[in-house]
């Protein structure tokens, strides 16, 4: 098993319009063949010390895939990914993963 930390950076007062079309989606993503999780979350202030400053406009999604091969054909350009990415690309500034494993 695999795990993913994708971060969307979004333009300015875009969070709530990219919300709408990712939620849409992910009902699609979490049936295909491999996903354990993929769950959208949000920033929460919650006064610890060590937390990073909150990101009114970042949407970060914890992914479980049963294999780095269930992920990457996630990412290979299936039909509900293409219509996502189509309808959210004007709203997202900077997309980054972190892809892990097990220690």
């Amino acid at each position: 098993m695999i795990r993913v930390i994708a971060t969307i950076e979004l333009k300015p007062g875009r969070r709530e319009a990219f919300l709408k079309e990712l939620q849409a989606n992910v009902p699609h993503v979490r049936a295909e063949s491999g996903c354990l999780d993929y769950t959208p979350m949000l920033d929460l202030a919650s006064g610890l010390q060590a937390q990073i400053p909150l990101r009114p406009d970042a949407v970060t999604i914890v992914e479980a895939w049963e294999s780095l091969e269930a992920l990457r054909k996630h990412l290979s350009g299936l039909p509900h990914m293409l219509r996502y990415k189509a309808a959210t690309q004007e709203m997202v500034a900077r997309v980054s993963l972190q892809v892990l494993q097990p220690a």
